[in-house]
């Protein structure tokens, strides 16, 4: 099952924006991790993006840990984790919970729905029309949350580069600009999260920028998927769209 927006009928572009379904709100975000668990007894580990950033911003552990942004491709291992590596970062008894034999069934529960009773924590945040129906940008401006930039440096600040970039169609009959606020992506995230891995840093370095790429994850897909705002809100990036 697909939810489609409308396409240019009649064209080779028809089935270019028949987009992925989304799940339920409280599970929006929410990602099993079994790299390390397919070839023991163990259930996957289910987590929740949306409990862990309402404390932390994404930079935190896609930068400072260094989670890669997919899943399943970080080694994480019990053994990294209580040398404090990963999530042992926090998950030490003194921020968060320990690793210990008492605490495994908090996290390897297999079921990508562990956190449902705790989505009402969220109620009282702005609302969104897609994904886990936040929004989050909003909620930071308005320090409705106060997510720690570091775990590694008390003093850090994000680096305040405010350049807004307009993304020009590539496509014929395609008419509305895409456009891209640096402002509001480095509350989050860290430029290294993005650069050069993703986009190439150079000026038209990026090529293909298109939505058929992103809707199989590559650029904005990266994120904008399954844990920032879905790319079903059209409105947030073509600004223009009628």
């Amino acid at each position: 099952m697909t939810t489609a927006l409308p396409a240019i009928a009649g064209s080779v572009y028809d089935g270019v924006f028949d987009l992925p379904a989304l799940p339920e709100p409280a599970r929006y975000g929410n990602v099993l991790i079994s790299r390390s668990t397919k070839s023991s007894t163990h259930p996957s580990v289910s987590f929740s993006h949306w409990v862990h950033r309402q404390h932390y911003t994404c930079r935190v552990c896609h930068f400072e840990l260094n989670f890669a942004m997919k899943t399943n491709t970080t080694e994480i291992t019990e053994a990294k984790i209580k040398k404090g590596e990963y999530c042992g970062a926090c998950h030490n008894n003194q921020i968060a919970f320990g690793v210990n034999d008492d605490t495994c069934v908090f996290c390897h529960t297999g079921n990508q729905g562990a956190t449902d009773a705790r989505f009402p924590e969220l109620k009282d945040l702005p609302k969104a029309q897609y994904g886990d129906q936040i929004n989050w940008v909003k909620s930071l401006k308005k320090k409705l949350i106060a997510p720690k930039q570091s775990i590694l440096s008390d003093d850090y600040e994000p680096i305040p580069f405010d350049k807004v970039l307009r993304l020009e169609p590539e496509w014929s009959g395609i008419q509305t600009k895409a456009f891209f606020p640096h402002l509001q992506h480095t509350a989050w995230l860290d430029c290294a999260d993005c650069h050069p891995d993703i986009f190439n840093i150079q000026k038209k370095g990026t090529k293909h920028f298109r939505m058929d790429y992103i809707k199989n994850g590559k650029f904005c897909g990266v994120c904008h998927l399954t844990v920032a705002f879905p790319i079903q809100d059209c409105k947030r990036c073509h600004t223009d769209l009628k």
